[in-house]
């Protein structure tokens, strides 16, 4: 099967350096897809779902804070913050605002290749090749110790929570699994966020594994309830 690379969204408004991390990350395998103001940088997060964000914080239009606080308002997406400030604070300030890690300019590219791989492992876990446990229904793969789901001949390493909706939605299936079951399971019984960002995970995973994510016919929704995966899952 054709394997897919981690695609990294880099958002920098120094064309310079921007262009010099493409070369660098499409060198290393990645996929690039590129931003130079915060506007564009949320546009193209929401558009592409990207593995990992790598985000520098002074921007022009939305500030990279505000993406970050953004993005974590709903979203586990990694995220390595740029800073050029050597100040403490901001450092602090990056990480508690829900930043993975931190790299201040001037940096060396290879360093950045590595902060990236270790936050990439970190997320997503190691991919194993040998002694695999799968669930399996159908064209659909989900591989238990990699995070690595497979759906026909195309395969996305998971973040997360996206992980662990649809390991526990298979590892049902048949099963109505209510909103809040879902909601503790995956994201704690002292969650108060927006509740809508479960939906927003089962958009991401229809988006992935339906022939026709409007359509449903794998993840169902079972109105006032909750959901249900519709499937005949084997375990591998």
């Amino acid at each position: 099967m054709e394997s897919q690379s981690e695609t990294i969204l880099v958002v920098e408004d120094d064309r310079n350096i921007l262009d010099a991390i493409e070369r660098k990350l499409t060198k290393e395998g990645f996929k690039v897809i590129k931003a130079m103001n915060g506007k564009e940088a949320l546009e193209k997060f929401y558009a592409h779902q990207p593995n990992l964000v790598l985000l520098d914080l002074m921007l022009p239009l939305v500030d990279g804070k505000e993406i970050l606080k953004e993005i974590r308002s709903q979203y586990d997406t990694p995220i390595i913050v740029v800073t050029a400030r050597e100040e403490e604070v901001d450092r602090i300030l990056g990480l508690e605002l829900g930043a993975d890690d931190y790299i201040t300019k001037p940096f060396s590219l290879p360093e950045l290749v590595a902060r990236v791989r270790a936050v990439l492992r970190r997320t997503y876990g190691m991919k194993k090749t040998v002694g695999e446990r799968r669930l399996v229904c159908d064209d659909i793969a989900l591989d238990l110790r990699g995070h690595e789901l497979r759906v026909n001949n195309r395969s996305y390493l998971l973040p997360k929570k996206q992980f662990e909706l649809l390991r526990i939605l298979m590892s049902r299936a048949g099963e109505v699994l209510t909103r809040e079951y879902l909601l503790n399971e995956i994201w704690g019984t002292d969650y108060y966020g927006d509740k809508r960002t479960l939906d927003v995970h089962i958009k991401w995973l229809r988006d992935k594994i339906e022939p026709n994510p409007n359509e449903p016919k794998y993840i169902l929704t079972v109105r006032g309830v909750g959901y249900k995966f519709n499937g005949d899952v084997r375990k591998e």
